[in-house]
């Protein structure tokens, strides 16, 4: 039985670095195995929980912390535990004193403060992660553009991509038996995409899905009459809001970003 391993990520900055690292190795390993990110760490006591944890679940640990003080504790606390630890920056760090003659500035993060936009990307991903779907209405008077549209109109992976580009994206599905969030009428109709397709190529799109869930294509889901239904009542939605509309039935994701990045832009 190949159960899942327990890794966890320790870092006095976001950890995205540690993570990255202990992945690429991870990789090279027929291994299952459940992530677990304990960021900004500042103390000991982050440390021991961690470590407890890590013995409790015969896990492995990766870290990157600057601060030679807690490097040299965890170290020290993770032979004591018995626990796996992979001290990820501390020999790189001690090779380059070495190398430059001079002490290094330990600070965490400088990495990610060199790039103000960092933080920027971060917030945009996390924000259309938490606003994908429809989930929460609440995002949609906070985000910086609203995509609109029925479902396999590729929403969610340009909501990522935009995203990417330092944009906050909140998506919403249009669906004939729901009625949309108030607060999509509520918005400025400039902030919203509406995302148009082509029913033949929905179609096409939907087909291909059920089977790549091993259903028959004989679903409502890819029904034309259905898909008929759903295009009119999006047209209906997208009217209603007065907002600019963009046909992604022949465009891949990245062509349609740079649309409506140009949209925004004007």
């Amino acid at each position: 039985m190949n159960t899942k391993k327990s890794v966890f990520i320790l870092s006095d900055s976001v950890g995205e670095t540690a993570e990255l690292v202990i992945k690429a190795g991870l990789s090279q390993f027929t291994q299952s195995y459940k992530v677990q990110r304990i960021p900004y760490v500042e103390d000991k006591k982050t440390i021991d929980e961690t470590l407890f944890r890590a013995k409790e679940e015969q896990g492995i640990i990766g870290f990157t912390l600057v601060d030679p003080d807690l490097r040299t504790y965890l170290n020290n606390k993770a032979a004591e535990y018995q626990v796996e630890a992979i001290d990820i920056m501390g020999p790189m760090l001690q090779s380059m004193e070495r190398y430059f003659n001079k002490s290094p500035r330990l600070e965490p993060g400088l990495v990610h403060k060199l790039d103000e936009d960092y933080f920027k990307k971060v917030e945009a991903i996390e924000f259309a992660v938490k606003y994908d779907d429809g989930r929460d209405p609440r995002g949609i008077s906070r985000a910086d553009i609203i995509l609109i549209g029925v479902s396999r109109t590729s929403k969610t992976p340009l909501s990522q991509f935009l995203a990417h580009k330092r944009i906050r994206v909140a998506n919403i599905p249009i669906v004939p038996e729901v009625e949309p969030p108030e607060e999509l009428f509520m918005v400025d109709p400039n902030k919203c995409i509406g995302l148009r397709i082509s029913p033949e190529k929905l179609n096409d799109i939907r087909k291909e899905r059920l089977k790549a869930l091993g259903l028959g294509d004989q679903a409502t889901y890819a029904n034309i009459q259905r898909i008929h239904q759903e295009l009119d009542y999006f047209d209906k939605i997208v009217d209603r809001i007065g907002c600019r509309v963009v046909d992604v039935s022949n465009k891949a994701v990245e062509e349609t970003a740079n649309h409506i990045l140009r949209l925004l832009k004007e």
